[in-house]
């Protein structure tokens, strides 16, 4: 008997130094996990990231995340948060308190007659992988004649450090003001979002799905059905490069198809070195608490690497248009890019950007072309076209456009 004793009590020491190891390591593993996702977080360079209140327990960790844009005071989201951790895996608890405009007044709370929503994770340690997820209840508010009614959603999320998922459903909302409303969803959003260290490369797919998108008012109905939109933003060690793609299944008004038909574009050549250049520089700012307020003084310090962004001459491409709108009898097939000749770009000036003078400096560098295929004749007649034309050939040279070698009608020289 005493010889098992002798065995067991070390067994059990040996086995709680071991719980406690782990224990401790969880909740190190968590914070460190967490502190790495929020500065590559705000190294991308949308948002201002910080957290307060701060309290780093061997069982117990918490603390709030605050997430704000660099620049203005048009909302402020709060994430107050209890980390619970186990041996194989912590337990997340928090809130979703957005605070909205200057005054930082509270969306639950006092605009929203309503507790903020909860949300719940759980990190894995060993596969320091997260999963969570965050339920929006249904609520109604009323002000003014104003109404909105929104029935609830889910978003769910998860990933591991450099690579994380989003899927959201937003049941169908209605926002009325008197004989005017407008009607949205269901709507789904899945997002990823995969990056390096810091956020110096990183790639972000986005598609989101409208099922319904409706307005009404006495005079004017639209009704626009399956409405997507596919993006990708990629930043690489030259260039950031956004790719973008619209489609509507139709666009329906007095019971008949105005439009539908899909748009595809992607924007490139935006210098990478001057964009994150740019981006270190909010970032201080934002560090410093001078971002939200921005001003005349933030773009003076920010030009050069503004300007240098456009260096590599951008370039947007329009991949393909293809839209047909049978209540009006048109189509438009067609494909072309535009480029912004970048020589000597030092010689612009963002600050005077709203003298009409500088504005025709910065047109005239738009250099491109377009081509309509299969040009419906009503078209080629407004333009003063042979009503043979098969083809528009669109041409931009130094901001001027002209169409099939001639000069835009008088009507539409104006607007340049």
């Amino acid at each position: 008997m005493m010889r098992k004793e002798r065995l067991i009590v070390p067994l059990v020491v040996g086995l709680a130094l071991l719980w406690g190891i782990a224990q401790y390591l969880s909740g190190v593993f968590f914070e460190r996990e967490l502190a790495r996702a929020l500065e590559d977080l705000a190294a991308r360079g949308e948002l201002a990231v910080k957290r307060s209140d701060v309290d780093r327990g061997w069982l117990e960790s918490r603390g709030t995340i605050h997430l704000t844009p660099r620049f203005g005071q048009a909302w402020h989201l709060e994430l107050p948060y209890v980390a619970r951790h186990g041996v194989a895996s912590t337990r997340i608890d928090g809130e979703l308190r957005p605070h909205l405009g200057p005054g930082d007044r509270r969306l639950f709370g006092d605009a929203l007659p309503s507790t903020p929503p909860t949300w719940q994770a759980r990190y894995r340690t060993l596969g320091a992988t997260l999963e969570g997820r965050l339920e929006l209840a249904p609520f109604i508010v009323s002000q003014g004649g104003r109404e909105l009614d929104f029935r609830g959603g889910r978003i769910t999320f998860g990933g591991v450090y450099g690579d994380w998922r989003l899927q959201a459903r937003l049941e169908p909302w209605r926002l009325s003001d008197g004989p005017a409303t407008l009607e949205a969803g269901p709507t789904t959003l899945e997002s990823r979002y995969a990056y390096t260290e810091a956020a110096y490369h990183f790639s972000q797919q986005d598609l989101l799905k409208v099922e319904r998108l409706a307005w009404h008012q006495p005079d004017l109905e639209l009704d626009a059905h399956g409405l997507l939109l596919h993006s990708r933003t990629v930043l690489d060690e030259q260039e950031l490069r956004v790719e973008s793609e619209l489609t509507l299944d139709r666009l329906v008004t007095a019971e008949q198809v105005l439009l539908s038909g899909r748009v595809a574009m992607e924007l490139s050549r935006i210098n990478a070195d001057a964009l994150r250049s740019v981006l270190a520089v909010l970032r201080d700012e934002a560090a410093r608490g001078d971002a939200a307020q921005g001003g005349r003084e933030l773009l003076t310090r920010l030009e050069p690497q503004l300007l240098a962004m456009l260096q590599d001459s951008p370039r947007l491409d329009i991949h393909a248009i293809a839209l047909d709108s049978p209540m009006l009898g048109l189509e438009a097939r067609g494909d072309g890019a535009l480029f912004f000749d970048s020589r000597q770009f030092a010689e612009l000036n963002l600050i005077a950007l709203g003298d009409p003078h500088e504005q025709a400096r910065w047109r005239a560098r738009l250099y491109g072309d377009l081509t309509w295929h299969q040009v419906p004749k009503v078209v080629a007649l407004w333009l003063g076209l042979p009503l043979d034309t098969q083809d528009l050939e669109i041409d931009v040279v130094r901001g001027r456009v002209r169409i099939n070698g001639r000069p835009l009608p008088p009507v539409l020289e104006r607007l340049q």
